[in-house]
């Protein structure tokens, strides 16, 4: 069985593998550019499944941002019989299509920074 995760963008849960096209809310990134997402809910290898409380800490999901597009129009219609009352509201959702590119990578923690050591002052003999 192929290796899976389970993300968490824009409020909703995607289930997401290698390769696979995936179409989400409207995120804040150029076309081209890559995304790392953090919030991963649930990773499988194929053979064994991790499930995060709520989220798995040091698993991530990249993927490439490959267009932004409108949705489909959702049309909202209201009617009230013998009234005369209608009204109708159209709307189109902006959302971004992303390539998965790579499920379930762990991170590796970025090495703790000493604070810098003052300079020791070098005495130079005349």
């Amino acid at each position: 069985m192929e290796a899976y995760a389970v993300i968490q963008t824009g409020g909703k849960q995607y289930l997401v593998r290698h390769n696979e096209l995936v179409s989400v809310e409207k995120l804040n990134a150029e076309v081209g550019s890559t995304v790392i997402f953090d919030q991963v809910l649930a990773f499988s290898d194929g053979s064994n499944l991790n499930v995060g409380t709520p989220v798995l800490d040091g698993t991530t999901v990249t993927a490439i941002v490959m267009e932004h597009y409108r949705g489909p129009k959702v049309v909202s219609y209201k009617y009230k019989k013998r009234k005369g009352y209608e009204r109708k509201q159209g709307h189109r959702q902006e959302q971004t299509r992303l390539k998965i590119q790579n499920v379930g990578s762990a991170t590796q923690p970025e090495p703790e920074r000493k604070a810098e050591e003052p300079a020791e002052a070098v005495a130079t003999e005349a």
